[in-house]
Formats: C-alpha cells, structure tokens, sequence
C-alpha cells in the first residue's frame, strides 16, 4: 500500500511568499496563469503602509480578500519582529492580533506562519501552537522533497534564487522510493520587483504547469491532508484504518488499484 495525494496524484508542490509588497500583484498574476497555488504569509501591521525603499509599498488591506483569491493567506507577525527576542506575552500577541487581522480581511481561517528573518525558538514555537497555528514555515533549505516531519519546522527545499530549475527538474523525475514527495518554493515578491527580473519565477512556473501527477497545492492544503493521514487509526492487526479526520484520503493498494478513504470511513487495506 502506498498512500497518494488528492484524486490520486502523486506529487505536491506548493510556494510561499512573504512580507505582502505590492510587487505580491504581479506574482499572483503568474502564479494564476499557469495555475499555481501560492501561500501569502502578511504582516497586517504593514499593510496600507510604504516601505524604507522610495517609491515601495505594501499591498492595501482592502485588496487582500480579491487580490489573494484561490490562494492562502497566512501570517508573519504583526510587524515582522524578531520573535526569540520577544517576551511571551508579546510574541502571543504578534501573532493572535495577526491572525485576527488578516481573518477580518479575508473571512476565513488563517492557521499558518513564517518565521520573520527565519528565526525562531522552542518557546516562539509554543506560542505558535497556543494561538491555533498549525504550521510554520522556515528559511531552512532541504534541496529535497520528503513532506515534513515537524510542520511547526517546516523546512522548505530551496529559495526560488537557489538553482530552483535544477531542483524543479529533478522533482519532475523524482525517485519512486520518495512517498509522498513534495516540493517547496519559498521568497520574497520584492526580489523580483527591485531587479525588474521576473525571468526565473515564470520560466520555473511555465515548466512545472500542466502536469496531470501533480497536485498544485496551498501550504494549509497539504498540512491538513498530511496530517489527516498521519491521524489515520489502525486496527490491531493492520488490515483496516479508520480515517477520523473531515478530508478524504487516497492510497494505491499493491496491485495498482486507487482507494478513497472518506472522512469517517473504516476501510480494509
């Protein structure tokens, strides 16, 4: 048995964007055009606002909801602060007073995280998991494409600037041993606004679009769906799992065949 993503596709990649600069319109623009999700990790403290580079400003709190449509918007922290250097108390409300923010301007659950300047501690962790986040992104690359073992550590495989058409190759040719494989591109939107280069981002986009193996997946998409398989219950001889969580789960038995577990479902493997 061999478990697949939704509808029974076999790979996963999703993006993760942070900070909310204007320069966030022309990524999703891509990222619609050739049918990419994308995380939008948002300092709500910064919206509205301009940034120190003259002529540079954040996307407006009243486009958020449109602007961001069909893909997920996430946290960073109120004001981008270095949370480790932060009491308790204050990293709490960084990040409860983000996500309340960014819900009032979305209307929906916003759960996920990226550590500001990629920094993070045992105790900024606990504070995460306190306030209802479920995964939070490093800036730690793996330069591989195994799902996460910790998603309050959840380590992407490259910056976008880190020989992303090398690794995006290799992902399309992925080793059959890799269950689950997953790629993870992460950045910043002003990386490709401040050089007026946009090459890498759209030739990356344009190569790994159109791909009936792959699932074009949010960050909270595949947190969800990874961790309702990991919540899986099993009977005590292994021949049959019970799916507790509210998302369906799709495995290949040995012999090939496709199988919906739904939610609720007890299913002989």
């Amino acid at each position: 048995m061999r478990f697949v993503y939704k509808n029974g596709l076999e790979k996963a990649l999703t993006f993760s964007y942070d900070d909310g600069q204007a320069y966030d319109r022309k990524l999703v623009e891509i990222f619609n055009k050739y049918g990419m999700k994308g995380t939008f990790h948002l300092n709500s403290g910064t919206l509205d606002g301009v940034t120190e580079i003259p002529g540079e400003e954040f996307v407006k709190s009243e486009e958020v909801a449109t602007l961001y449509e069909g893909h997920e918007v996430a946290c960073h922290g109120v004001n981008h602060l270095n949370m480790p250097a932060l009491s308790v108390s204050v990293t709490v409300s960084e990040l409860s007073d983000d996500r309340l923010d960014l819900e009032n301007l979305t209307s929906k659950l916003v759960q996920g995280f990226s550590y500001p300047f990629g920094s993070y501690s045992p105790e900024v962790i606990s504070a995460a998991k306190a306030v209802g986040i479920k995964y939070a992104r490093t800036v730690n690359a793996t330069h591989g494409f195994f799902p996460p073992s910790d998603f309050m550590q959840w380590h992407p495989t490259c910056h976008h600037a880190d020989n992303v058409m090398e690794y995006g190759k290799q992902f399309l040719d992925v080793p059959g041993y890799v269950e689950l494989p997953l790629m993870y591109v992460w950045g910043h939107s002003f990386e490709f606004g401040r050089s007026k280069d946009w090459t890498v981002i759209e030739e990356f986009c344009e190569m790994m679009s159109g791909k009936d193996n792959i699932w074009y997946a949010t960050n909270m998409e595949l947190c969800d769906y990874l961790t309702a398989i990991r919540n899986l219950e099993y009977s005590a001889d292994g021949s049959m799992m019970h799916n507790t969580s509210a998302l369906s789960i799709w495995f290949l038995s040995d012999e090939g065949k496709l199988t919906e577990i739904k939610p609720g479902e007890i299913k002989s493997v």
